[in-house]
């Protein structure tokens, strides 16, 4: 039977390291920025510029479903936008029907849901996830008071909020649309995703 995983996380919960590390214990594929990559290979658009759209809500005034055409006449800036996700969209399914794989993020749950994928959601206290980004943080962020940081890690999870609900129609932090949620709060990633693959290849 397949292994599709999808992971959505709360900012500065581990969620990508634990998504590589369990890729890894499971010897299948893992896909997070080698998504933008394609993106931006097949729209001819930069790197830098699709990273900036992805996971953030666009400011449109008609609701936009994915997977559907979009209206020929899109005003401007949305062109690029609506580019972006409707090419996310494709190399994510691509993707999952290339081989077993742990896709991090941009709705791939949602994307995928005809394959039953096993949805999971990474998510922990503020403090631990304010430590995890100061470990990791380039010089400008570690400057920011905890103040500062608590409200920019807020601002990135209100942007993934709203991007899922726009092309979801569903909460993300609603724990009806996901098969597992795990709280790393003051956990080693690294211990624990050995454990969670062994569950999932018993569970699959």
């Amino acid at each position: 039977m397949s292994k599709i995983i999808t992971i959505n996380r709360q900012f500065g919960s581990g969620g990508r390291e634990l998504g590589k590390r369990l890729a890894a214990e499971l010897g299948i594929a893992y896909y997070d920025n080698e998504i933008i990559t394609q993106i931006a290979g097949r729209s001819g658009l930069a790197e830098e510029y699709v990273n900036s759209i992805v996971e953030r809500k666009p400011i449109v005034y008609y609701p936009i479903t994915i997977g559907r055409t979009f209206l020929a006449h899109t005003p401007q800036p949305l062109d690029f936008n609506t580019q972006i996700y409707t090419e996310q969209h494709n190399i994510i399914k691509e993707l999952a029907a290339k081989s077993d794989c742990v896709i991090i993020g941009r709705c791939a749950d949602y994307i995928l849901r005809d394959l039953k994928p096993f949805r999971i959601f990474v998510y922990a206290d503020m403090p631990s996830r304010m430590e995890r980004c100061r470990a990791k943080a380039p010089s400008d962020e570690k400057a920011l008071t905890d103040k500062q940081l608590a409200r920019y890690i807020d601002d990135i999870d209100n942007e993934r909020s709203d991007y899922y609900k726009f092309f979801t129609g569903q909460k993300w932090l609603d724990a009806e649309h996901y098969d597992l949620m795990i709280n790393t709060s003051g956990m080693s990633i690294k211990e624990f995703a050995p454990a969670l693959a062994n569950m999932i290849r018993i569970k699959k």
